[in-house]
This record gives C-alpha cells, structure tokens and sequence, in this order.
C-alpha cells in the first residue's frame, strides 16, 4: 500500500509544471496534498479509481489541503475540532479500517517568528488530537510540518539556528511528538542518510540541493512491522517541496 503526500505550492500552477504525470506515474493508493493555494470550485481536477476531499482555508489564495484515495474512507473530518486552528485548511482526516490517514500543513512560524506563539499552542493541539485518535486505531501522518528535527535534516544548520522551522522550540515540539509513541519513517529507515524535501526559490538552492528535510510521514509505534519503504522523490518538479512516500504492508 502506496501512500504519498505533497506540498504542491499552488496546485493550479503546479498542474502546469506536470503534476498530473507525476500523479499518475507515482500510482499511490492516498495522495496527499498540502498548500493547495484553492477555493472549492477553482479546479476540476479528477483521477479515474480516485475519490477525492478537499479543506480549503477561508482566505483566498492560502494553505489548503486534499486527499485522493483508491479505498473508501469509513468517515472523512476536516480541522482538529478546535474553532482557532480551524480555519485555514490544514487538516484532513481520513478513518480506514484499520488506521487513521491524517494529512496536515502545520502553521509557519513565519519571518521574526511573529507566529511562533501561535505554533507552539498548534503543536500542543494537534498532538492532543492525534493521540486522541491513536488510542482507537494507529495513526498515519503526513504532510508539510515545517521542521527540520535534527541538524542532519538541513543544509545550513548553524547559520539557520532559530530562524523559522529551526527553533528550539519547533524541534523540541517534534521530539516530544516522536517520544508520544509515534515515528520517523525516513529516518528510521535511513538514520544516516541526508535527503532533502524543500528548497528556496532563491540563489538556485535546489540545483545547489540546499534544503531541508520538513515533509513526512510519522506512523504509530505499533505500525513498524507493516513498514517496507520511506521515499523521497527529489528528482520531481513542479513545487518548491518534492513528494514523499511511505510504502507499507
């Protein structure tokens, strides 16, 4: 079982730079999108074999997140059920038989970190939610979480120490979610490898490949023994992120 997630920047421009190619030779059972950039009615965009579910933020234009999907869901929710957090899009939680396919753009700290303080009350939140949900049945997470965890998750760690998705209090948020009994794939499977998934726009950072590593999939604990595979597909185009994946059992 195939699961990808993608932040596509824009996904009416990242359809010009080949995405739905990219869709269809990637071949997932769960397609994950973040940062859709959409209001409903913006795009027609279908997939044969595909249902799809979209969560669109209030403001036009920003964050936004949609999930394709080969299997029925037994319930779709959109948000984390907390009015603050809940109006921006970032959320898709998909109930499955046997686990929960929860998709997320977690908030930017943004320039000067003028949001951190809202991040850090996000990250409580979410993990409250997510833990809610894993006391049911394991959890899958995905998406753009906008943290580099550790130094190997980046290019320039010393230079970018407490700029927005390195802070201290970004990465300890991230080592307190993993200890709640959730994991890393791509870092369990690949402890020492660096591979990014994000890189600037500017001073031809990608062809320089001076990134980061802030798009995931962490998976319950208890889900380890179904891993095969965590991916990154740096050789991609159409956004600034590149898709990740996680094949499991």
């Amino acid at each position: 079982m195939r699961f990808i997630s993608w932040n596509v920047n824009g996904l009416r421009a990242c359809i010009t730079k080949g995405f739905e190619d990219s869709f269809k030779a990637l071949d997932a059972d769960f397609f994950c999108l973040q940062e859709t950039k959409l209001q409903a009615g913006q795009t027609d965009l279908k997939f044969e074999g595909y249902d799809s579910y979209w969560n669109y933020a209030d403001k036009k234009g920003y964050s936004g997140t949609a999930v394709f999907t080969k299997h029925k869901p037994l319930g779709v929710s959109y948000g984390i059920g907390i009015d603050e957090h809940d109006h921006e899009g970032r959320v898709i939680t998909l109930e499955m038989e046997d686990f929960f396919l929860v998709t997320v753009y977690t908030p930017n700290s943004q320039d000067g970190l003028r949001r951190l303080e809202y991040r850090m009350k996000w990250e409580d939140d979410f993990l409250a939610y997510i833990k809610a949900l894993d006391e049911r049945k394991p959890v899958i997470i995905c998406g753009d979480l906008n943290v580099a965890h550790e130094e190997i998750d980046l290019k320039n760690p010393k230079t970018n120490r407490m700029n927005a998705g390195f802070t201290d209090q970004e990465r300890e948020k991230m080592t307190v979610f993993l200890n709640s009994g959730f994991t890393d794939t791509f870092r369990d499977k690949y402890p020492d490898t660096v591979k990014y998934s994000w890189w600037s726009y500017r001073f031809k950072a990608r062809e320089k490949n001076a990134g980061w590593r802030i798009d995931y999939f962490l998976i319950s604990d208890r889900m380890k023994e179904r891993m095969c595979d965590a991916l990154i597909h740096n050789d991609i185009f159409g956004s600034d992120h590149c898709p990740v994946e996680l094949i499991l059992k």
